[in-house]
């Protein structure tokens, strides 16, 4: 016997299939028409389930409610007049008249995560209503044929691409030039698997990336918007389509839908779901991104075809080993760092050429060098490595922005600004649309006093990551270094917005309002920071010097005045406390030891005590800044 009866309309069968697996998955028999047997007699059969099922989920949608929703309308009249109606809504409606009395379950913005509270509602009210504690386990049973393939003449078997095509010629007024990808969710009933569903989507956003004319939405913001629906996501994220979809994975098989959302209303411009092999991954990711080129009326030829394709590999299980480290990178930290270059490594000995692996190696040798390293010499070495995986990562992908924009950033780290500005300048050739390399080099352009040219690009990289406060801290550092303090207040207040209570923007508040010279409302600023970092010593202690207490900024600095990875932040404060000689010796030693914090010297306000010094000149012009 059907414990469940499902009714939607039939355009919305992509967002309404993880519903129906989720109640399988429980143990339901669940009759839906996604496979129901061709020919004459289709409407007996549903009328025959919809009759036999002792419940009946009505799914209302802007399609369902509409002037085109009547078979839902019927199935929903015959399910009241036996009592079994239990309406959901997975979008923003209400039941049509005579529908609105019993009270909807809703699972808008439900991408089909079973641990979901909006699920979880549902499951307790099915089981309520049919008196159950716990349902009885059953065997899915697979069907036929869909009811709209049936309605349009087909008697046979059709895969289900044809849904998907069906979407792709539909026209649309649409303006195609924006999307988001959303997180795919994870549906393997396995949290480990997590990784992979997020990777998924990653991977199609820097697909779609590289297709001209399109601007992909960045991660952190995407992910920012997880629970909402397609049309406040689409309006918080200022974007015209919204991609989104489940994964689940098991050691045999993959599933895979995925839907293209009209960010304006709503509605579904695309949809297919995709039952493969477990290795099969890398071809649903192409597909998708081609079909989602197509349905926004993008051409494809076969140079962009290849472009979609740089960096990557068609090693299935090399693919899986980068999106583990990834994940495990996440957390920054030396340990996951050093886990995350081990799983790279065994991905190169599957496909030693694939130059996305080779970048993102690069990328977290580099973040070891510059971060965790004990030693000048240890840097040092960190850094070749970094270089040289970098320019690997470029000769096997050399129409790949990804080896360009690390390598830049390694150079730059390495005090070779003039070699780094023409890696990036490489990386901007190849129309890069990735928010952390563009802000990576608007930070270098800023600290080179090219300020106009460095705000466009941090807000060409804010448009394509609006929620990610991070950008809108660097945003602040490039106008603090052109001395437009106020403005970086405003962008740093910018990022509490988004993410209250960041320690280090307080800190930088605090600092900048210390350059303005209004000491009382610093002195408040700072008192509502908690972490304490080097840069944040240097903040502190230049705050003491402005209120009188110069023994209290010695204090602040002597922990780390005889570290020899240290001593531009000893040279800030020394300059500060006119202590013009110590601070150049302090930047000397910085030089030897190739310190980092040499690249902020054009602009640090800090050090402004000494820039009349020709020991201090001579320090710059070592560095090799361009014009």
């Amino acid at each position: 016997m059907t414990d469940l009866f499902v009714s939607y309309k039939a355009e919305d069968r992509a967002r309404v299939a993880p519903l129906v697996h989720a109640l399988e998955a429980d143990g339901y028999r669940v009759w839906w028409d996604a496979e129901i047997g061709g020919g004459e007699q289709w409407r007996e059969e549903i009328c025959r389930h919809l009759d036999a099922a002792r419940l009946v989920i009505v799914v209302w949608s802007k399609r369902s409610v509409g002037p085109q929703g009547n078979f839902v309308r019927d199935e929903a009249t015959r399910a009241l007049k036996r009592h079994a109606y239990l309406p959901v809504t997975i979008d923003k409606v209400d039941p049509p008249l005579g529908f609105g009395e019993t009270q909807s379950l809703n699972l808008q913005s439900w991408k089909g995560d079973p641990s979901h509270d909006r699920y979880q509602a549902l499951l307790a009210t099915v089981r309520s209503r049919l008196g159950q504690s716990d349902p009885a386990r059953a065997p899915i049973v697979k069907r036929g044929v869909n009811r709209r393939t049936a309605m349009l003449g087909g008697a046979g078997a059709v895969a289900t691409a044809a849904v998907g095509g069906w979407f792709l010629l539909r026209p649309s007024a649409a303006k195609a030039d924006s999307i988001a990808v959303l997180p795919f969710a994870n549906l393997s009933g396995d949290a480990a698997q997590a990784y992979f569903s997020d990777g998924i989507a990653e991977e199609l956003r820097s697909a779609l990336a590289r297709i001209p004319g399109l601007k992909v939405v960045a991660r952190t913001s995407s992910e920012a918007v997880r629970d909402e629906d397609a049309a406040t996501a689409a309006s918080k994220l200022k974007v015209s389509n919204i991609l989104s979809g489940s994964v689940r994975r098991s050691s045999q098989t993959l599933r895979v839908t995925a839907q293209l959302i009209d960010g304006r209303d709503g509605t579904e411009r695309w949809s297919e779901v995709y039952d493969r092999s477990a290795g099969d991954a890398l071809q649903i990711q192409t597909d998708i991104a081609n079909k989602v080129a197509e349905a926004l009326s993008i051409r494809l030829g076969g140079a962009d075809r290849t472009r979609i394709a740089q960096g990557g590999t068609n090693n299935s299980e090399a693919q899986d080993l980068l999106l583990k480290a990834e994940a495990v990178t996440e957390d920054g930290n030396r340990a996951n760092y050093q886990r995350g270059i081990a799983l790279i490594d065994s991905a190169l000995a599957l496909d030693p050429r694939y130059g996305n692996a080779l970048a993102a190696k690069a990328t977290m040798i580099r973040i070891l060098a510059g971060g965790y390293s004990r030693t000048a010499r240890d840097a040092a070495e960190g850094y070749r490595q970094a270089e040289a995986t970098a320019r690997r990562a470029i000769e096997v992908a050399p129409q790949s922005p990804r080896g360009y924009g690390v390598l830049g950033d390694t150079l730059y780290e390495q005090l070779h600004p003039r070699a780094a500005v023409a890696e990036y300048r490489k990386m901007l050739a190849l129309n890069v649309d990735d928010s952390a390399a563009l802000r990576g080099y608007a930070t270098a352009l800023g600290e080179m006093k090219h300020t106009d040219e460095a705000l466009a690009l941090i807000d060409r990289a804010i448009a394509l990551d609006p929620l990610n406060p991070n950008t809108y801290f660097w945003k602040s550092y490039v106008l603090a270094g052109g001395r437009r303090y106020e403005e970086a207040i405003q962008s740093t207040r910018q990022m509490l917005r988004l993410a209250p209570g960041r320690t280090k923007a307080m800190a930088s508040i605090a600092h900048y309002l210390t350059l303005l010279g209004r000491y009382d409302e610093a002195a408040k600023a700072m008192q509502q920071t908690s972490e304490i970092t080097p840069i944040q010593q240097v903040y502190r202690a230049n705050l003491a010097i402005h209120t009188g207490d110069k023994a209290k900024a010695e204090r602040l600095i002597a922990g780390f005045r005889t570290s020899d990875y240290a001593q531009y932040q000893v040279a800030q404060v020394l300059a500060q406390l006119g202590r013009k000689d110590e601070a150049i010796a302090a930047l000397e030693i910085a030089w030897r030891g190739r310190d980092s914090g040499l690249t902020s010297i054009l602009v640090d306000p800090l050090l402004d005590p000494l820039r009349d010094n020709p020991r201090f000149e001579a320090i710059v012009k070592r560095i090799d800044f361009p014009a």
